[in-house]
């Protein structure tokens, strides 16, 4: 019905909306890991200092999670998100404009709080456009920007340094965010019966599809997310996943270049090759999320170990192509694993607490966050700049989630 009937576009709208959200938010916080060299030249800042450029943005993003995902609860996603890109954009103007170190980390903690309240608003918007059969797909077409985000990123910010130099990528980078926030609160509505493009087979479904929504049924207590053990296990996974996720995708362009000794422009493009892998891994891994819903916490588990394993074997190689190919290896299953990973949690979840609900597993990534780039740093610095170390603890953080997902009873709900 979603599909086939013409009116399905008023969801499709919605979706569209939110990957460009998505997209222009990983732009924003990605860009940065290419011009991270040229702005610890700038400000002359050890691989420590340059860490905590990137964990500044995750302690404003880790704080606000929560109480983002709840004010979408409260208020609605459709303010939430519109409110939240427009307000990292401001931030993402201003980091191309300051010249003091304090100064600059204050920046990024406060663009990390715009972004905050994305993460539990979009997949709120998911679960209120999109019946259960189909939101593994839907979650993870939204999530390709996770993976065509820095690609595209490490491109863009090549090119842009090169020309222009780093502080003006990121003024640019602010207009299209004021357009999408201005877009995302004209086109989209809270509720689909709001909506006149909805169709009424497709309103059908939806209500069909989740009964809880019944105005004679208590609505479910706040607290119950906080209480269920379900939600912090899926959050522990989450966590061992980012201190991998945001480890390798914020120092593997400076590990070209120092380690591999690739030019700019080279490093732009080998460094948005595994990304561009991972874009099709994350849509074979919803897919995998929707068709095997029983077995799908153990395909994850497995797929987490193969690239822990490849993660461990791209510093131990000495060709530059070998390695190469095992980044290629490692994303395509690291993020065939996100697809399924996110598949699940927006089944497990009621969609009156999606936001929030979503908000809390997100929110101990975005902990992982904070922690993991500036951890490489410091050991960097320990190493005298060895890679070694790094990518040892990227791949023990992986087997650690792999151990865990099994544990995940995916057939219990709130």
């Amino acid at each position: 019905m979603f599909f086939k009937n013409a009116k399905w576009r008023a969801s499709g709208t919605v979706l569209v909306l939110l990957w460009f959200c998505w997209l222009l938010s990983f732009l924003d916080r990605m860009v940065i890991t290419v011009a991270l060299p040229y702005i610890a030249e700038d400000f002359e800042l050890t691989s420590t200092h340059q860490g905590l450029i990137i964990s500044t943005f995750f302690m404003g993003y880790a704080l606000f999670q929560i109480p983002g995902g709840m004010l979408a609860d409260r208020f609605g996603f459709r303010k939430m998100t519109s409110i939240a890109v427009g307000f990292w954009s401001l931030f993402t103007m201003l980091t191309g404009v300051v010249f003091y170190y304090p100064l600059f980390l204050g920046v990024r903690f406060f663009f990390g709080i715009g972004e905050a309240p994305l993460p539990g608003s979009s997949y709120k918007a998911i679960a209120t456009y999109y019946p259960k059969r189909l939101r593994g797909r839907m979650t993870s077409i939204q999530s390709t920007v996770n993976t065509l985000g820095p690609a595209f990123a490490s491109v863009l910010a090549a090119y842009f340094i090169s020309i222009f130099g780093w502080r003006h990528l990121f003024i640019f980078l602010a207009i299209p965010g004021f357009v999408i926030a201005f877009l995302f609160y004209r086109l989209v509505r809270d509720k689909p019966q709001d909506n006149p493009r909805m169709s009424s087979e497709a309103l059908q479904e939806l209500k069909e599809d989740e009964p809880a929504t019944n105005v004679t049924k208590p609505k479910a207590k706040m607290s119950a997310i906080f209480k269920n053990s379900l939600v912090w296990k899926a959050g522990l996974v989450w966590f061992f996943f980012d201190l991998t996720f945001w480890g390798f995708t914020s120092w593997l362009p400076s590990y070209l270049m120092n380690e591999r000794d690739l030019s700019l422009q080279a490093t732009g493009f080998y460094n948005a090759l595994p990304y561009l892998v991972g874009t099709v891994a994350m849509l074979c891994g919803g897919a995998m999320s929707d068709r095997f819903k029983e077995q799908r916490r153990f395909i994850f588990a497995f797929s987490i170990l193969i690239a822990a394993i490849s993660l461990f074997f791209i510093i131990k190689v000495p060709s530059v192509e070998i390695a190469l190919l095992l980044q290629c290896v490692t994303a395509w299953f690291l993020f065939l694993s996100q697809g399924i990973f996110w598949g699940i949690v927006v089944d497990i979840l009621p969609t009156d607490q999606m936001a929030t609900g979503s908000s809390v597993v997100n929110c101990l990534g975005s902990i992982a966050g904070i922690v993991s780039p500036i951890l490489i740093g410091r050991l960097l610095d320990l190493s005298g700049g060895s890679y070694a170390t790094t990518f040892i603890y990227l791949a023990v953080c992986l087997v650690l989630a792999g151990l865990i997902v099994p544990t995940l009873k995916i057939q219990k709900t709130i």
